[in-house]
């Protein structure tokens, strides 16, 4: 068994505050609230580790040749109290989203807590939580047109926070987001930053703003390269 285990979020908004609201902490102005979350989430992923542990004892006692055939209840309850573990830390309470709607998922601004969190303090993200395909999941998941008007707001500023600091991995993703909430208030954003003085804001900036006038070119890093190099040239090479 490994740490991949997925979880079933429940759909209740006030069951996910009562276990993640510590959460917000980790995006606080105030370093002493932050390193106060750190805390909060390490001793949730130690609890999270030791769920695993017991999961994983059950599982070679019971089931020595590798197999479940019948689930003793032993294993079965291991197994729950490792869901339960998971459901109090990040980003592993985000996993296996239940079907419907992104906006009416009452783990929507965990979400984009999780990606704020990296956006803002990604050293403290790096050191505390760092998942890099659980990033980038999450980040084309949220590209979604029919998301609530705060919700996108919240991915304009990541975009914003993404495309004005030098390439982090996955950051590219967010091309994705930026062509499904594309408006007046995002390019607002983007040209104000592909007119700043920071040389990684202006190169960022100037890659997103371009895909979005050009949407059916993929966002490959061919395509990446080939803004780099000067983007004067002709772009029926990089079509699909």
């Amino acid at each position: 068994m490994n740490d991949a285990m997925t979880t079933e979020p429940d759909a209740d908004g006030r069951a996910w505050d009562s276990r993640l609201g510590w959460a917000y902490g980790l995006i606080a102005d105030d370093p002493l609230d932050r390193a106060a979350a750190h805390m909060g989430h390490a001793q949730a992923r130690e609890r999270v580790s030791k769920a695993l542990k017991h999961f994983n004892e059950t599982f070679d006692l019971n089931h020595p040749n590798g197999r479940i055939e019948t689930w003793v209840l032993p294993l079965a309850e291991a197994y729950e109290a490792h869901r339960d573990a998971m459901q109090h830390v990040l980003p592993d309470a985000l996993w296996n989203r239940p079907s419907g709607a992104l906006g009416d998922w009452p783990g929507l601004p965990y979400a984009l807590l999780y990606l704020e969190w990296e956006a803002r303090y990604p050293q403290e993200w790096t050191t505390h939580a760092k998942k890099w395909g659980s990033k980038a999941r999450l980040i084309r998941k949220l590209a979604d047109p029919d998301l609530p008007a705060a919700a996108q707001a919240k991915l304009g500023e990541l975009i914003d926070l993404a495309v004005r600091r030098a390439y982090r991995c996955k950051d590219r993703e967010y091309v994705h987001v930026a062509r499904a909430i594309d408006g007046p208030g995002l390019r607002m954003k983007l040209e104000a930053a592909a007119d700043a003085d920071d040389p990684w804001a202006r190169l960022h900036a100037g890659y997103v703003l371009w895909l979005l006038d050009r949407p059916d070119l993929p966002n490959t890093r061919r395509t990446w390269e080939f803004w780099r190099a000067g983007n004067g040239r002709d772009t029926s090479d990089l079509l699909p």
